[in-house]
């Protein structure tokens, strides 16, 4: 985990931490995603759930 002392955390709190910390390791040592072959460039557009194209966003 991190490097701060543990304060007195519920233990429902202590396992989300710990459920977190597994999530990130295993995203760590996932497989990178494959390259979209005719997708759009630069960033993903739905990333914060709405779908922009020529700047107009449609929510879904």
């Amino acid at each position: 985990m991190t490097d701060t002392p543990q304060r007195d955390l519920p233990p429902a709190a202590k396992r989300a931490l710990a459920e977190a910390e597994e999530r990130r390791k295993a995203a760590k040592d996932a497989a990178p995603l494959p390259k979209e072959l005719g997708g759009r460039d630069g960033p993903e557009p739905v990333r914060y759930g709405d779908w922009e194209r020529k700047g107009l966003a449609i929510d879904f």
